[in-house]
């Protein structure tokens, strides 16, 4: 089993690579689809009818649209947990329009150049892009109004820290929408202990229950499940990992699912978890 510091060290690499690549010249790791054995791109969803979308932006890394149901209003500050090349950041701007901010944080000096440049490129300034770990994020408190994120989440070994961090930078009566990855069972554990597989947002996705469970101690309320789709990893990939006969074992019920969430932040409740 890999630390803490293992994992973020794995997986700032690897994203490293994919922010270095150049999918206009075929050595997309995950950007537009073109690669079916890569498990990076199989979960990401269509953006382009979405206003605010830039397709330079969009590495198809994610496993949802959650800027779609965040209820992002005019003026609103957001932040946008693994903001990645800045699509979701661009898609909130054009919601929260001129007169809000969109802060962007992500721990890969790459993916930070590539945002910034993006954004330069389209005399965005009230898009930020700050570098730092989204379980000790580089924001301060009660400063946003909405929190996005889009299959990132699943990417840091303590979520339970996540969620205090989210709850901290959060506005009392903000709100945050969130794609993942979680789990109804047990992955394989030639599939768990893949290192491309954590790096692509399978291997390091908890229980859906124990997801939740996370939000609910955090002391959000009107926690909402806003979409789910079961993900099944093709065969191309599978066969990397499992026998013909355990991927008709993985096969008979779905394991793998995408949801997008939704909370509020009250008031404290006064436990010894969220005060």
């Amino acid at each position: 089993m890999k630390s803490e510091e293992e994992i973020k060290k794995m997986v700032k690499q690897k994203y490293s690579e994919i922010a270095l690549q150049d999918k206009e010249n075929g050595s997309c790791g995950c950007g537009s689809g073109c690669c079916s054995t890569e498990v990076y791109n199989i979960m990401s969803e269509d953006y382009k009818d979405m206003e605010g979308y830039n397709p330079d932006a969009d590495l198809g890394l994610g496993c949802g649209l959650p800027t779609q149901f965040a209820k992002i209003k005019k003026g609103d500050v957001v932040i946008d947990l693994g903001s990645g090349a800045g699509n979701d950041c661009f898609v909130a701007r054009a919601e929260t329009g001129e007169t809000g901010k969109v802060i962007g944080i992500d721990f890969t000096p790459a993916m930070i150049e590539k945002a910034r440049l993006n954004a330069e490129k389209r005399g965005f300034n009230n898009v930020e892009f700050r570098q730092g770990d989204i379980d000790n994020m580089p924001v301060s408190d009660n400063s946003a109004d909405v929190v996005i994120s889009n299959c990132v989440l699943n990417l840091v070994p303590n979520k339970q820290a996540i969620f205090k961090e989210i709850y901290r930078v959060l506005k009392v009566g903000g709100h945050f929408s969130i794609s993942d990855v979680v789990l109804a069972g047990e992955l394989p554990k030639k599939i768990q202990e893949a290192a491309e597989m954590y790096a692509g947002c399978v291997a390091g996705a908890c229980q859906k229950k124990e997801y939740l469970k996370y939000i609910e101690q955090t002391c959000f309320k009107n926690i909402t499940l806003q979409k789910e789709n079961p993900i099944i990893l093709p065969d191309e990939i599978l066969q990397k990992y499992l026998t013909s006969d355990e991927i008709m074992a993985y096969k008979i019920r779905p394991i793998i699912f995408s949801i997008t969430v939704y909370a509020e932040k009250q008031d404290c409740c006064c436990s010894s978890v969220c005060c």
